[in-house]
């Protein structure tokens, strides 16, 4: 280390002074994250206080079955129906107080991260939010735009159910909307048995061409509606005491809006005739069902 000489005294040879370096101050160190926290999706057998008072509802008049209290209790009774894209499970709604009592079919959405809807920008056309920046990040599929689908899959077959149900067609009543969650009229028995897809039944000739008139007057009320199906097979129409109830309605098409809603409605004519046809009903005709529908809907010229 140097040594210093100091003007006033030229015989004095004195070690440096001590040099005090200033300090920088402490780095803040950033608080520690907190816990991640996880939230139980709805188990078999798991019991929650009702949800209904802060959902959205269904379309009015809303049915005597409706359990509307908010101290009931739902119970998860297990899984009817797994898929790609949703899970449906029964769910038990029960009023301690006056005893009331009914079945729900609680179809849950899969997260952004695993929905997996098939060709689904075909679907979406015709489909707008209010804002351009979500238009733009549904089109782009960011993380943003793949919450907003989804959040649109569960919003649009609920508002799409209310407004056939008002309408007359052999929906489920769509009791509550919550998030991603939708809870629908239980088609099934008071036991729990839900009731059989068209494609899962055993039935002879005649109840099969009753089924068929069914179809036709159906798929004929909700094309007046201005809508198809958009997936539409044996496999999501349930026949319940000899009558057919369609389900499975996130994708349902515009129509009139989509500019591939024809096609659509022509592919869905083309399923459900081949079917019927395959099972001995000669009058499934696609062609001829099409073109009914496309006589009746709306905005024909």
């Amino acid at each position: 280390m140097p040594r210093f000489r100091y003007e006033d005294d030229d015989d004095a040879v004195v070690d440096p002074p001590l040099i005090r370096r200033r300090r920088r101050p402490a780095r803040r160190q950033p608080p520690p994250p907190e816990p991640d926290v996880f939230v139980d999706e709805p188990e078999a057998g798991g019991v929650s206080l009702s949800t209904y008072a802060e959902a959205t509802h269904g379309p009015r008049p809303v049915p005597d079955w409706v359990v509307a209290s908010g101290n009931a209790v739902d119970t998860d009774r297990g899984p009817i129906k797994t898929g790609k894209e949703a899970d449906v499970h029964l769910v038990e709604r029960h009023d301690p107080a006056s005893g009331q009592m009914s079945l729900l079919a609680a179809k849950r959405y899969r997260d952004a991260e695993h929905r997996l809807f098939h060709r689904d920008a075909g679907y979406l056309e015709g489909r707008r939010v209010r804002k351009s920046r979500e238009t733009r990040a549904m089109a782009n599929r960011t993380g943003l735009g793949r919450q907003l689908i989804a959040q649109q899959w569960a919003a649009t077959e609920f508002a799409t159910l209310g407004r056939l149900w008002s309408s007359g067609i052999a929906v489920p009543y769509p009791v509550q909307l919550d998030g991603t969650e939708l809870l629908l009229e239980f088609i099934g028995t008071p036991d729990g048995t839900a009731a059989p897809r068209l494609a899962e039944i055993a039935a002879g000739r005649d109840e099969l061409e009753a089924l068929w008139v069914q179809c036709v007057e159906i798929l004929q009320a909700l094309g007046a509606a201005g809508y198809t199906h958009g997936d539409l097979s044996a496999f999501n129409v349930l026949v319940t005491d000899g009558r057919l109830v369609l389900i499975d309605l996130p994708q349902v098409v515009d129509i009139v809006i989509n500019p591939q809603g024809v096609e659509f409605l022509a592919r869905d004519c083309r399923n459900i005739c081949t079917w019927f046809a395959r099972h001995g009903v000669s009058e499934a005709e696609a062609d001829e069902l099409l073109a009914l529908i496309l006589a009746a809907r709306p905005g024909r010229a």
